[in-house]
């Protein structure tokens, strides 16, 4: 080591001596026992080692945390709920700021809204608001963090009737590069709350979230789950269901992927193992229309099953929380698609017949209705031509079959790309595509930066899908 190396490391050590004194939370190092829980993220496939984790109490945590970093030198990285496709809630070297022990919630339900703070994850969120009949719009994993999710757009089940996570966003708390706290809505600090609304965690930590609520279903109880289809179906179902979609009642939204079909109680066990295509629908209308509503879907083709029944909406949303525990090995590849075409059509069959590994899937999420008719650039979001974000996922448990997810997913995307639209949704992009960061954004991009360099000058947030500075 040396002199220089030892002097950083000296200046290092006194700093997370003076800021674990002043923390409310926990601040853990490689010397602690509780080190590679605390460094473990979502995707098992990332294995960094941060100088520290500073599990923040509050608000006042991740002030101190932040003017740690930044009169010290240090790398600042931010975990919310650690889903992140990137794994980047955490890194090699650098003090992360997890916030998931911030887990509090308030909801209004006369207001139609609930205060959420920094660490909640989805799952946090439907406790709160679904007893009322109501929830946010929010992704399709309960255990998602709120935060990551939120900051990237946030495409889910309610999308096609309420529009997307970040069009219920009315404010939010944030801690900036400097260690001070604003609050960004409509009326204060407005460039940044719209920066806040799709760009990532680019421009300060936020602390807390309020979102708008909307009632869905019959005191929160909708009709979803699953249809599953014979794989050599899957052509005929993808025409099918790229016409069908755009006609139905936005109450009603279905996203269409290819999976292996689980071992689980729910699927009848000689279908265990089979690869299908698969659509999972939601409906949150009035249950008297959930019949008629629902009629083209149950009526079309011949299914393998047909899941749907009455539910609560967390109960949805939390269906493949289990299938999809923290701690699987996860490689992702991602598009945005205008249109499912013919040829798209042919590339999803043929690597369909190839699923590596039973976790492993392509999903297409629709972006249409509610979330197309907001303007492309009233939020940081930029992609509300109508459509579909797509996604293809190696996983795996096994590290060992972590090169046959890559080049099944690298090989899929390979084929595909050239179908699509040429943007990408950034809570898709995975570490090794952070040059996408730009076409993620489009025509936004430069207004980003802009903003960028108004609350973030020095990139002091920068390990994520970044946004430069502009000059």
């Amino acid at each position: 080591m040396t002199e220089l190396q030892e002097q950083d490391t000296l200046t290092a050590g006194r700093a997370l001596a003076d800021l674990a004194a002043t923390l409310r939370g926990d601040l853990i190092t490689a010397a602690d026992e509780e080190y590679d829980g605390a460094r473990a993220v979502y995707n098992a496939m990332i294995d960094k080692r941060p100088l520290a984790i500073a599990r923040c109490a509050n608000t006042a945590d991740v002030v101190a945390c932040v003017r740690c970093g930044v009169d010290n030198g240090l790398e600042l990285v931010i975990r919310g709920g650690g889903h992140n496709a990137g794994g980047l809630g955490v890194w090699d070297g650098a003090l992360v700021v997890d916030l998931s022990a911030m887990r509090s919630t308030t909801v209004d339900p006369a207001a139609h809204r609930v205060r959420v703070d920094g660490g909640c994850t989805w799952a946090d969120v439907d406790a709160a608001t679904v007893p009322f009949g109501m929830a946010t719009p929010s992704g399709f994993l309960a255990s998602t963090g709120v935060g990551g999710l939120a900051l990237g757009g946030g495409v889910g089940y309610l999308s096609r009737r309420y529009g997307l996570t970040v069009d219920s966003l009315l404010g939010a708390d944030v801690v900036l590069a400097d260690g001070s706290l604003v609050t960004a809505d409509a009326h204060r600090h407005p460039d940044l709350f719209w920066a806040l609304r799709g760009g990532g965690g680019n421009f300060g930590v936020v602390v807390s979230f309020t979102f708008a609520c909307h009632d869905v279903g019959e005191h929160g109880t909708v009709v979803g789950g699953p249809v599953l289809y014979a794989l050599e179906d899957a052509p005929e179902v993808m025409r099918w269901y790229r016409e069908l979609l755009p006609s139905l009642p936005e109450e009603l939204s279905g996203w269409l992927g290819v999976i292996t079909i689980p071992p689980s109680p729910h699927f009848p066990e000689e279908l265990w193992g089979v690869k299908s295509c698969a659509i999972v629908w939601c409906y949150t209308g009035p249950a008297a229309a959930a019949d008629a509503a629902t009629a083209p879907i149950r009526e079309f083709g011949s299914p393998l099953v047909i899941g749907l029944a009455p539910m609560p909406f967390s109960a949805l949303q939390s269906a493949f929380d289990g299938l999809y525990s923290s701690g699987l090995q996860w490689y992702w590849k991602a598009d945005m698609f205008t249109e499912i075409s013919d040829a798209a059509i042919d590339t999803h069959a043929k690597f369909a017949a190839r699923l590596p590994t039973g976790h492993s899937a392509m999903h297409l999420y629709p972006i249409d209705g509610a979330a197309a008719r907001v303007d492309a650039g009233a939020t940081a979001f930029p992609h509300r031509e109508g459509g579909w974000a797509g996604v293809i996922v190696g996983v795996d448990p096994d590290p060992v079959n972590a090169p046959v997810i890559v080049e099944w997913a690298r090989s899929y995307w390979n084929e595909l790309h050239p179908t699509s639209a040429g943007g990408v949704y950034v809570n898709f992009l995975g570490l090794e595509d952070r040059d996408r960061a730009r076409g993620a954004y489009g025509d936004n991009y430069g207004r980003l930066a802009q903003i960028k360099a108004q609350y973030d000058p020095l990139n002091v947030f920068h390990i994520n899908q970044n946004i430069p500075p502009a000059s």
